[in-house]
């Protein structure tokens, strides 16, 4: 996408990037949109970069994604490739990539509506690390027929962009 300024039109909360300090942008705030996938927004404000949750999306005149699943297995059970598409639908605020194709999802299990994942963070010290795993949480809660989510947030084997998606190396031209 291209950047693009725009103007708050109420005050948001946004997560500082890299740090995930809160901060409230106030209305009438010009920033600049530099990214918008997966229905989160990552905006630079006096010079931070900054996520804005879709939560948010009115505050900078746009609307909230709402992820929408084929239908529900009849059995009641958790469709796997319904969890696979909200984890495709959360990206990191710096690379243009969901969490999927950069190799952060380690392990996925689904018991009786519950699913457990297991995934990482491109760097340890990472202060966006909260902010991701609440929107894996989240994202995949809205999944048919899941009742419950667990995260769980590993560092072995550390993340290298190995692991990306041929499709992930390819779109940050490190193939």
């Amino acid at each position: 996408m291209e950047r693009r300024i725009v103007t708050t039109t109420r005050a948001c909360e946004a997560r500082l990037v890299p740090t995930g300090d809160q901060i409230t942008i106030p209305a009438g705030a010009f920033i600049t949109l530099t990214q918008s996938l997966g229905g989160t927004f990552t905006v630079v404000i006096e010079g931070n970069m900054a996520r804005i949750a879709g939560a948010d999306a009115d505050a900078i005149g746009l609307k909230p994604e709402v992820l929408e699943f084929e239908e529900a297995n009849p059995d009641g059970s958790v469709n796997p490739e319904h969890v696979r598409q909200a984890l495709e639908s959360v990206f990191d605020p710096e690379i243009p990539v969901n969490i999927a194709d950069l190799g952060l999802i380690y392990d996925t299990t689904i018991n009786d509506g519950v699913v457990n994942i297991k995934m990482t963070l491109t760097a340890p010290g990472c202060g966006m690390g909260p902010v991701l795993v609440q929107e894996v949480k989240d994202r995949v809660a809205t999944v048919p027929n899941v009742s419950d989510v667990s995260v769980e947030l590993v560092f072995d084997p550390p993340w290298s962009r190995e692991m990306m998606s041929e499709e992930a190396q390819l779109e940050l031209g490190v193939f």
